[in-house]
């Protein structure tokens, strides 16, 4: 994906309005993100700052279980906790997460990035924008509607952005 545009929130090709906004949010999101990443060494995306941390490839690698989660219950309709197993240790991240995730390079997690995401995006497609609009208990048995839903998705990456531009600042300080 090119940055011609990425300003710009509007109307997307095959998107209804609504889509569209929230399309161009992600898409502004996942190019800043990939901006920071995508010349990252293994070693880099491997990096700890200390033995309770998550590296960069950590992060990286649980954007994309997230936005599964957030497929299987938006989508499918129901809880994501039977697939659970499918979606750590990037999902919960800790100990498990850092024995199993490293060793990849960018191009790994460049490529579960962009495969997750066309999947989001074609599933759009097919949806009308009152879809968005659907309500269902969530976080403290509180209603949320699917547009929420993909706002977190949304905001988790983007904290997950700035843990990254962190633990980038902490390897250019340590390589001085």
């Amino acid at each position: 994906m090119g940055n011609q545009g990425i300003l710009l929130i509007d109307k997307k090709n095959g998107l209804n309005l609504e889509f569209s906004k929230l399309v161009s949010m992600m898409e502004y999101v996942r190019w800043t993100t990939l901006v920071e990443v995508r010349d990252l060494t293994v070693k880099q995306l491997d990096y700890l700052i200390n033995e309770e941390a998550n590296s960069i490839g950590m992060l990286l690698a649980h954007m994309v279980s997230m936005e599964k989660a957030f497929q299987i219950d938006t989508f499918e309709k129901r809880e994501f906790t039977e697939d659970i197993h499918l979606l750590n240790p990037a999902m919960e991240l800790g100990n498990a997460a850092r024995e199993q995730i490293k060793g990849y390079p960018i191009d790994y997690y460049l490529e579960q990035l962009e495969q997750t995401r066309k999947k989001t995006i074609d599933t759009f497609r097919t949806l009308p924008d009152s879809w968005l609009f659907e309500k269902a208990p969530f976080w403290w048995e509180e209603p949320a509607n699917n547009y929420f839903k993909w706002f977190h998705v949304i905001e988790d990456e983007l904290n997950h952005r700035g843990q990254i531009r962190v633990i980038k600042k902490w390897m250019h300080m340590l390589e001085k």
